[in-house]
């Protein structure tokens, strides 16, 4: 099945004409690609479609994941696929990540560790995930976000996008994002809206609202007639703050059901000083506006998977789910409370988890649940294998996930790695963090060991409760987990860190 491209153009530029003509809520959005130039086709058989969901700071805060939250459409498709239970980021920070995951290479190659570089400095020639299904003979689409732009103020924009990895790309921005800013509710109002604790309980309808809206043109796209394949990323914006979303979500979770995570000021002992982001402990929430906040967090996740539920509804009906592979991941998890602290940009296990679920075309197994440890960066080789491209990079450091769509128990030795950067401080030039995480343990190495360890065993201590790094009985594992995140990190452009 695939898209014509000239008919799957006017089709879709018509839906929108009338919304464009009088723009969103007085703004005209970015209709970001130029003129629509189409890439080489080549000549070869019909391929799988792919449905590729990108979601903005989602913890594993999913009904599927044993949390509390009302999440009925990714529930469903995790019944239809393969969810990942030990699935990590590569970095907990939104534009390093997005662009390794879609360069398929870490982010000491990609040289992105904030959220200002684009990865084409760096790596001018990379082939792109989209860029290779185009290559290929696809249609590449995205609507959202899915390179980095910043969040809420680069809504409705191109951000960093990439020109060279989509044939058409649409930037949704409503409501939330050009009338309701001035009512939110921050709890941190020092810091910008896109890195503060900031809710609102939105009077909109749902579909005012910006992930809603985009969700109206992934559903456009899906419409059109089909002649050739085509590759679509959707990527949402929620739950990244600021949570906006229609009151009737927020209503979902009464305040009385909200249990805030407990803490205790000596937990901040546990672990060395960097592995601390959030200062003061809780941004200095009291308990009440703890509830608020996760409230807030839990009303934006249940819109987003409604907003899901709507495209996976479209697919089926238009009759492409049976030759569509859905990917569903996230660029990081997020932090509730947990230690005292807030958003991402540590490596603790609740920013560094992330759901990633596989279903449709290609996945063998139906309700499957892996819990083998792997990464975003297995994303690019695993969609790429499986809808049989060619030209894939030799150098992605991903493997594919195939053997495990197939049996989620298969035999699996690869570790999980995830590393943050914090900015220059009075004894360094800066401070780097890197952790690997297998089975049962996450080891993480902060300044090449100058600035401390951490060792947890997540079997007895889910919580990250017991640092064992200087625990003598530890000792062999430590050592086994050093040498493999050494050997990964090195073999994954990892440099020398600079001296104070």
């Amino acid at each position: 099945m695939a898209i014509n491209r000239r008919k799957f153009i006017e089709g879709v530029l018509s839906g929108v004409a009338a919304t464009r003509a009088t723009g969103l809520f007085g703004q005209t959005p970015s209709q970001s690609a130029p003129a629509l130039t189409a890439p080489t086709i080549l000549k070869r058989k019909p391929r799988k479609n792919v449905l590729f969901i990108g979601v903005d700071d989602l913890a594993t805060q999913l009904g599927c994941y044993g949390r509390p939250v009302h999440s009925p459409n990714l529930d469903r498709l995790a019944a239809r696929g393969v969810r990942f239970d030990a699935a990590y980021c590569q970095f907990s920070l939104c534009c390093p990540s997005r662009s390794s995951l879609m360069t398929g290479l870490s982010p000491d190659i990609t040289h992105v560790h904030d959220n200002q570089t684009h990865f084409r400095q760096a790596l001018p020639n990379v082939i792109t995930l989209g860029q290779l299904f185009r290559e290929n003979g696809y249609f590449s689409a995205r609507v959202g976000k899915i390179f980095h732009a910043g969040n809420p103020e680069e809504e409705g924009t191109d951000g960093l996008d990439d020109p060279m990895t989509w044939d058409w790309t649409y930037d949704p921005a409503g409501v939330d994002r050009y009338k309701e800013e001035p009512l939110i509710t921050n709890f941190t109002p020092r810091r910008g809206l896109g890195s503060s604790i900031a809710f609102h309980r939105s009077k909109a309808q749902d579909d005012e609202i910006t992930d809603a809206i985009g969700a109206d043109h992934v559903i456009r796209l899906l419409k059109q007639p089909h002649e050739q394949p085509f590759f679509i990323a959707f990527g949402l914006y929620r739950p990244h703050v600021p949570w906006v979303v229609p009151e009737a979500y927020f209503n979902r979770y009464p305040i009385s059901t909200i249990q805030p995570y407990p803490f205790d000021p000596s937990e901040l002992t546990i672990a060395p000083p960097p592995a601390y982001w959030t200062h003061p402990t809780n941004f200095g929430m009291d308990i009440d506006q703890r509830k608020d906040a996760i409230q807030g967090y839990y009303a934006a996740t249940t819109f987003m998977d409604a907003q899901v539920g709507r495209v996976l509804h479209e697919l089926e009906a238009s009759g492409l789910a049976e030759n569509t592979l859905v990917v569903f991941w996230v660029d990081h998890g997020w932090q509730l409370g947990q230690h005292g602290q807030w958003m991402k940009q540590t490596l603790f296990e609740p920013a560094t988890h992330v759901p990633m679920i596989f279903a449709g075309a290609g996945v063998a197994s139906r309700g499957g649940v892996c819990r083998r440890p792997v990464e975003n960066l297995d994303l690019y080789p695993t969609v790429a294998a499986l809808c049989e491209l060619e030209g894939i990079p030799t150098n992605l450091h991903g493997e594919s996930l195939a053997p495990l769509l197939h049996n989620p128990a298969a035999e699996w030795s690869k570790p999980a790695i995830t590393q943050v950067r914090r900015g220059k401080t009075e004894e360094h030039a800066r401070i780097d963090g890197y952790s690997i995480r297998d089975e049962r343990y996450r080891y993480t190495w902060w300044n090449e060991g100058r600035d401390g360890e951490e060792l947890y065993d997540y079997r007895t201590d889910p919580s990250e409760l017991k640092n064992l790094a200087d625990d003598p009985a530890m000792k062999e594992t430590k050592f086994r987990l050093h040498v493999a995140l050494r050997a990964t990190t090195l073999a994954r452009g990892r440099m020398p860190l600079p001296r104070a």
